[in-house]
Parts: structure tokens; C-alpha cells; sequence
């Protein structure tokens, strides 16, 4: 709707109706998690049993809280773990990309950049299995000819940090990329001018107007590291991250530690999302 051109009273209730049902429906489900954190029972689901924080202190089966739970805990901390080495290698991959497909002129530049797209477009669960079987590949290959085992290259932590990298860093590209376009490379010429060497003036001048970018890219990239489950699901090896582990969990059965669990998650990944809004915003 434009709001300039003059709509009929009917239409604007109708348009607003659906605004809001349309928030309802994002918004319901995530409520509904939320409350059942704090059921009194042992299913996430109705009837209401009254309110408790067992589920998120309670330190004894078969009531036990997500602040007990080891195995939970160590799932959340190799999440953590390899969120932080897809969000550090990702954002540097990202700066590095951005100079070169904005700044340089080469040969099948075009070419590159749409090969650089394609993991966007890969089913998680296909890119997942073919970096399974090429490592998988090589690693057979070595065994047998070199009588090297390069466990790394088999089902591991490594190889879901490979595997979350290998389209993540696309999109830290881009989100790098598309700030860096508008910066105006004269200021790095004035600095150059004024006696700072190449390297001194993007250092000292571009990075800084990088910096609300660079942050937002790395948040955006810790939270889809954190929450990937097709391709991790592929790739994982003895360490579960935890995607992995409440999957197990729900096969299970679930509980309301799990609602507990989705609780704080929502919360976290809220925070980091509105923080990424925010040092992306322009200031005048």
C-alpha cells in the first residue's frame, strides 16, 4: 500500500486485518513455547499443570532442568564453539571478497561472483552430503595409499565448520559488500595524499566505515551457524552441536526442558538480531 495515494476505508481495514493476523501467526507459536517452559508437567502440552521453573533449575530426574542437563550444555557449548570459527573465518573470507569483487576489475569476474552465489542455492542437505563425500574421498585415499588417517576429514566438528563456511561467507559478502559500494574512495585517495601508504588508509579509513557492516555480518553469521541444521546434520561427528542434540531429544520425546531451552534461545537470538538492526542503521 502507498501511503501517498488516497485508499478506501474498506481496504485500510482490510490491509490492517491482515497485518495484524499475519503477526499473530509469526508470533503464536513462539508464545506458546514460551509458556509451556513453565508447565508444572511432564508434556509440553495442555492441560496447564501451574506454574514452576523446575524445568530451568531443577537439578534431579525425571524433572531436570536445562541448567542441570550436561548433555544439553555441551551441545549448547559446541554450538557456541563452532558458531564463533564460522563467524570469525566467514567475516574475514567476507571482507577479503568484498575489496575484490568491488574494487577489481579480472577475468571471469561475473563468472566467480555467481559461482560464489551457488551455495545459496544448494539445498543445505545436498551441500552437506557432497562435502561428506569429498572429504570422505580424499581421506580413503590417503589411508590407503599413505597409510595416513586424517580423522578430520572424516564426520566432525571440523567438517560442519567447513560446511556452515561454505555459504555462510557468501552472505557476509554480500552484506559487506553492499556497504563498502557506497563508500566514496576519495577519502582514501585524501589519505594517501596526505602521505598514508595503501594498506594505512583502508586500515584507517575504510574499516571504520566497514564497522557497522562488519559487526551486523558477523552476528548474522553466528546465529545461522548456531541454528544450521540441515547441512550440520550431515557432517556431524561424536561432538553434537545443538540442533543436533534436541533433534535426538524430540525423537525421544519431548519435554518441557526443551520449551525452556527455545525460551532462552529466542531471547539470545532476539537481542542479537536487534543489535544487528541497529549498528547496520545509517547515522547521519
Amino acid at each position: 500500500m502507498i501511503p501517498s495515494i488516497p485508499q478506501p476505508r474498506s481496504f485500510r481495514t482490510i490491509y490492517g486485518a491482515y497485518v495484524v493476523l499475519f503477526f499473530i501467526y509469526l508470533i503464536s507459536p513462539l508464545v506458546v513455547v514460551a509458556i509451556f517452559a513453565f508447565n508444572d508437567s511432564m508434556f509440553p502440552s495442555l492441560p496447564w499443570g501451574g506454574f514452576t521453573l523446575d524445568w530451568f533449575l531443577n537439578s534431579t530426574e525425571p524433572r531436570l532442568g536445562l541448567f542441570h542437563d550436561s548433555r544439553l550444555l555441551d551441545s549448547i557449548w559446541t554450538s557456541f564453539y563452532i558458531a564463533c570459527w564460522v563467524m570469525t573465518l566467514s567475516v574475514a573470507v567476507g571482507i577479503s571478497n568484498a575489496f575484490l569483487f568491488e574494487r577489481k576489475s579480472f577475468p571471469l569476474k561475473n563468472l566467480l561472483y555467481m559461482l560464489m552465489l551457488l551455495p545459496l542455492v544448494i539445498p543445505g542437505v545436498i551441500l552437506g552430503i557432497s562435502i561428506l563425500v569429498f572429504s570422505s574421498t580424499i581421506a580413503n585415499w590417503v589411508e590407503l595409499n599413505l597409510g595416513l588417517n586424517l580423522e578430520f576429514l572424516r564426520p566432525s566438528s571440523f567438517l560442519v565448520i567447513l560446511g556452515q563456511f561454505s555459504f555462510i561467507s557468501t552472505i557476509t559478502t554480500l552484506i559487506i559488500a553492499a556497504r563498502l559500494r557506497k563508500f566514496d574512495t576519495s577519502l582514501e585517495e585524501a589519505a594517501q595524499s596526505l602521505g598514508a601508504g595503501k594498506m594505512v588508509a583502508v586500515w584507517t579509513v575504510t574499516i571504520p566505515y566497514l564497522k557497522p557492516a562488519i559487526i551486523g555480518a558477523a552476528i548474522v553469521a553466528f546465529l545461522m551457524s548456531f541454528e544450521n541444521f540441515n547441512t550440520t546434520l550431515m557432517l556431524v561427528g561424536s561432538d553434537q552441536p545443538l540442533t543436533i542434540a534436541m533433534y535426538g531429544r524430540l525423537r525421544e520425546g519431548s519435554t518441557p526442558e526443551l520449551n525452556a531451552l527455545s525460551l532462552l534461545l529466542m531471547a539470545a537470538s532476539g537481542t542479537l538480531a536487534l543489535l544487528s538492526v541497529f549498528v547496520q542503521r545509517d547515522r547521519k
